[in-house]
């Protein structure tokens, strides 16, 4: 059976090649194939990413992350387990963070 995540393009790492692909079933599929339960808390990190990365072309850092949104830095563990920036990104449909925490 073909997914919509069959149709798409990603990198070896999981990443969506075209972020411009992505939406809110995109979202709940990488999460499902990921073991994440997608709440209102992920989707406030999820939809402040996509808007830094429209912005500046670059996935937030965790630092970014939580000093403009209301989520923690231990809810981001708790919301996106090994590695949270990342794995937000990735839900996200963005390209792996490039800067620091």
């Amino acid at each position: 059976m073909t997914t919509l995540l069959d149709t798409l393009a990603f990198n070896d790492e999981g990443y969506l090649l075209n972020w411009q692909q992505w939406n809110e079933q995109v979202a709940y599929e990488i999460a499902a194939e990921e073991g994440i339960e997608l709440t209102d808390r992920h989707w406030i990190v999820i939809h402040f990413a996509r808007k830094i990365y429209a912005e500046n072309g670059d996935a937030p850092t965790l630092r970014q992350i939580t000093k403009q949104t209301d989520v923690s830095t231990k809810e981001m563990y708790t919301l996106f387990p090994d590695g949270p920036a990342k794995k937000a990104a990735m839900i996200a449909g963005l390209p792996k963070p490039t800067g620091c925490i």
